[in-house]
Order: C-alpha cells, then sequence, then structure tokens
C-alpha cells in the first residue's frame, strides 16, 4: 500500500461494528486500516508499533473507557482521535464529551447496520472527519483525569452592566468543546452578559453537549427557542441544523440555507448582532477549521462592536481566527486563559 495513505487504527470492541468500520473506512482510497483492535489497551500498546496518522475510538470499551483512553493517548503519543459514539445513553454522551475535552478532536455517529438508510451519508461523514483531522497537529497533553480547567477565582470581578456593551457571540469549532470549558469557567458565575454560542457538532450529539456543557461550566446553558429574550448567566446555542441570530433584542431561529457549509452558522450569528445591537456587541471566535464567523466578525467590527479572536499559540486549529484576523476584523488576538478577564473587564466597563 502506498504510504501516502491516512493510516488508521479503529478501537472498537464490537466484533461487527469493527469489521463494518474495516470495511467503510477500507473502502475509501485514502485510508489504509492498520490495526482494528477490541480494547483501548490493545491500542495503546501498539501506538508506537502502526503509528497510526488518526484513530477511530469506540467510548464505551471493556476495561478502560474512551475518556481514559484520549487522556492516554496525549499524554504517550499524541495522536488525532475522532470519538465514534452510538449515542446510546446520557453516560456514553457524558464520556463522549468529555474526551473531547482531554483532547480528542470531533464525536461522530457509529454507523448502523448497511441496510439502514441513513448508513450511506453517516459512512461519508465518518470518513470526511477522518480525512480532515488526521491533518490535526495534536500536542502532548499531561491533563488529570479531573480535567479542571476553569478557575475558581474570576481574576476580574464584573459588576452589573450599566451602560455599554449587551451581547456575547462566541463560535468555535474543532478544539471548541475544550476551549469553551475554559473560557467560561474563567468567566465565572457572575458574568453579566448573555453569551450567544455556535460550536460544530455532529446534530445528534448537540443535547448531550449542551446539558454537558452545563454540567461542566458555571453557565445555565441551554437550547435558543424563538422569540426569547437573552438573559445574563445564560448561554443559548442554536437547535440542531438551525441558525441563531438576534433581531430586536429577542432571539431567532432560522431554517436559511447553510453558509460556509455550516448550519447553525457562527457568520450568520455575528451578522446579525452586528446588525442588532452595534457597538454594544462582542464578538469572539475560537479555535476552528475552515473560514466560518469570519464574515459576520468583519460586519461587527465594521458597526463598532469589540471583537476578540484566540492567538495561534492555543488554537487546536488554527482556521476561523485566522481567516477573521485576515479579514482584519480582530481587535484583540489572545491566547485562550485571557480571553476571559477581557470579556470581564469589557463587561465591567472597563
Amino acid at each position: 500500500m502506498s504510504s501516502s495513505k491516512i493510516r488508521v487504527l479503529i478501537v472498537e470492541d464490537s466484533m461487527v461494528v469493527r469489521e463494518l468500520l474495516k470495511h467503510i473506512i477500507g473502502l475509501d482510497s485514502r485510508f489504509e486500516v492498520v490495526a482494528a483492535v477490541e480494547s483501548a489497551e490493545e491500542g495503546l500498546a501498539l501506538l508506537d508499533v502502526v503509528q497510526p496518522d488518526i484513530i477511530s475510538l469506540d467510548i464505551r470499551l471493556p476495561g478502560m473507557n474512551g475518556l481514559d483512553a484520549t487522556l492516554q493517548i496525549m499524554t504517550k503519543r499524541p495522536t488525532p482521535i475522532v470519538v465514534v459514539a452510538a449515542q446510546v445513553d446520557d453516560d456514553e454522551l457524558n464520556i463522549a464529551m468529555n474526551a473531547l475535552r482531554a483532547g480528542a478532536l470531533a464525536v461522530v455517529e457509529k454507523p448502523v447496520g448497511v441496510t439502514n438508510v441513513a448508513f450511506e451519508s453517516m459512512a461519508q461523514r465518518l470518513c470526511t472527519q477522518l480525512a480532515i483531522m488526521s491533518q490535526v497537529k495534536v500536542v502532548r497533553q499531561g491533563i488529570g483525569r479531573g480535567l479542571n480547567f476553569g478557575t475558581a477565582e474570576s481574576p476580574v470581578k464584573a459588576r452589573a452592566p450599566s451602560h455599554g456593551f449587551s451581547t456575547v457571540g462566541v463560535v468555535s469549532s474543532t478544539g471548541g468543546p475544550q476551549a469553551l470549558v475554559q473560557l467560561l469557567g474563567a468567566m465565572g458565575p457572575n458574568f453579566p452578559l448573555p453569551v450567544l454560542l455556535v460550536q460544530h457538532i455532529t446534530a445528534s450529539f448537540l443535547e448531550g453537549f449542551v446539558s454537558w456543557l452545563a454540567g461542566v461550566t458555571p453557565f445555565d446553558v441551554r437550547i435558543a427557542q424563538e422569540g426569547e429574550v437573552p438573559e445574563p448567566g445564560k448561554v443559548y446555542v442554536p437547535p440542531p441544523e438551525r441558525h441563531l441570530v438576534q433581531k430586536g433584542g429577542r432571539l431567532s431561529i432560522l431554517d436559511t440555507p447553510p453558509l460556509h457549509s455550516q448550519k447553525p452558522s457562527g457568520s450568520v450569528l455575528l451578522s446579525s448582532l452586528a446588525k442588532d445591537v452595534g457597538r454594544r456587541g462582542i464578538g469572539v471566535i475560537l479555535t476552528g477549521m475552515g473560514t466560518d464567523g469570519a464574515d459576520g466578525m468583519a460586519e461587527m467590527f465594521k458597526a463598532g462592536a469589540h471583537t476578540i479572536g484566540e492567538d495561534e499559540s492555543t488554537c487546536v486549529v488554527y482556521g476561523m481566527p485566522a481567516a477573521a484576523a485576515k479579514l482584519g476584523a480582530v481587535k484583540d488576538v489572545l491566547p485562550l486563559p485571557q480571553i476571559a478577564p477581557r470579556l470581564l473587564q469589557l463587561a465591567g466597563g472597563k
């Protein structure tokens, strides 16, 4: 086989699913399946032997689960990981989300039997994610099992805003879940502005992501509803396969076409904030692949809003923030740990 092929290690305890994954990935000429094993322990033992470019990782495994496997891989031999989860229950979803927080790059649905109508699109989505994520340069992470990213005390105490900014719009993609835990944790429970968030994630995992994020940050994270007025202390996320906008101070859910191949799109959200709140808006673009959010950030910048892009030094993928910076749309370029203190300063009127 050609050495230019993407080397895939499959870790999956079900023999039926393991064979199915081998079949799906093996049919794609971009890949070479270098090993397919049934436990995390076997996968870890083979890391240096087969030297995969990407790992397809199940969550519920005999012995070590997918989260602990992710932590071990990112410590021993950092390799891009795509979590392949069945989304069967809350426990599995929670492990999958914590794996994203620990360094896995994406979570996709486990393809079901070949007769299922959704099989083709699920198989295609899996292969696309494996191909894209295999290009990401991941770094060694010595994260503890507790995964405590948040800070107990916010570095700057925000006061209730009597003037100035009214809304924060945040856009993130690859690497976003772990960045969001750190950002929201450091913003603290007294942050005085509502946060509108677009995080690119497989639609079927969105509700699990929202409830997980609410559990690991001080914010009330919820799926936005048509017509509601955003409140401080709450993070609003669009429903699956819908755009989120703000109009006349109220949230609105749109079923318009994708933008930059994304639905929800960060640019759609940020553009709406440019129009609705102008210079009273704050736009934040975090780690992510592609260019989503950049156009919307440019509109916010032109409207006089305050715009912040994550610095390349802390991004898992420096794609979306780079695209915004290239447009001259970013006022502050900051490493991730410095974004929350800046938001607290701005929200406190400093």
